[in-house]
This record gives structure tokens, C-alpha cells and sequence, in this order.
């Protein structure tokens, strides 16, 4: 039987960082978790709907995403859906990391992304959520 990868939603409001974090992350972040499929958000609607779907494994938010941030809006996400999947904030300072922690972010990034520190980052945290469905 064929495991269905795992989906990720990658949302920031510019192209070019949505790719960047797909290219970082990678279609098969570890060996043991598989192919991923990634899905692509450029607006909060589009998040929202997403997330609202309950098909996302895992969300990367970039935290300087206009007009919302990737910040406020996982803080928001992580109060306002039940069984939230979790988060990695993406941010541009080393600095703003506290920020990320604030928003109750699973993981943080910073850029540039480096791509093993990037997937090594993906999995744990894709690992992390697997782990209570086993004991359930």
C-alpha cells in the first residue's frame, strides 16, 4: 500500500519566497517521511481556506509576508484551530526568532535558508506530529 505524501503549505505573498522554501525544503525532506506535496499560498483567504480544509501535515509561514505577516497569523491559527497543524515561521533576522516563539510556532527558519538545516528542520517536525498518532 502506497502512503500518501505528506501535504505542506508554503505562504508568503511573493513568488519568489514561496520558491525559495520549496527548493530549500525539498520534495523528500528525510528518507523516512517520503515524497511531500506542496501547495502554495499567496493571501491570508487562501491559508484560511487551507487550513480550514484540515488536508494540511505541516504550514511554512514567512513572517514578512504584506499585508499579514506569517507571525501574527500562526499565532492566530494556533488559537483559532482545533488540532492545528503545526508551524514553521520563516524570518528574515536571527533577532526575530523570539517573535516566531511568540506566535507559537513548532520550528523557526531563518534566511537565507540552508537546505540541510532547512529539511533536517521540516522533519522533525512532520516526525514530532506522527509520534501521538502512534500511541493513540
Amino acid at each position: 500500500m502506497t502512503e500518501q505524501p505528506m501535504r505542506i503549505l508554503v505562504f508568503s505573498h511573493r513568488a519568489e519566497v514561496r520558491e525559495s522554501i520549496i527548493t530549500a525544503v525539498g520534495r523528500r525532506p528525510a528518507t523516512d517521511l517520503g515524497r511531500v506535496d506542496y501547495v502554495e499560498a499567496a493571501g491570508i483567504a487562501d491559508v484560511l481556506a487551507e487550513m480550514d480544509e484540515g488536508a494540511v501535515d505541516l504550514a511554512i509561514l514567512d513572517g514578512e509576508a504584506q499585508p499579514t505577516g506569517g507571525i501574527g497569523l500562526c499565532r492566530q491559527l494556533k488559537n483559532e484551530i482545533p488540532d492545528c497543524p503545526p508551524i514553521v515561521v520563516a524570518v528574515r533576522r536571527k533577532d526575530d526568532r523570539w517573535l516566531a516563539t511568540w506566535s507559537q510556532a513548532d520550528a523557526v527558519l531563518v534566511h537565507p535558508l540552508d537546505p540541510l538545516t532547512a529539511a533536517e528542520t521540516v522533519a522533525d517536525v512532520l516526525r514530532a506530529q506522527r509520534v501521538p498518532a502512534v500511541r493513540a
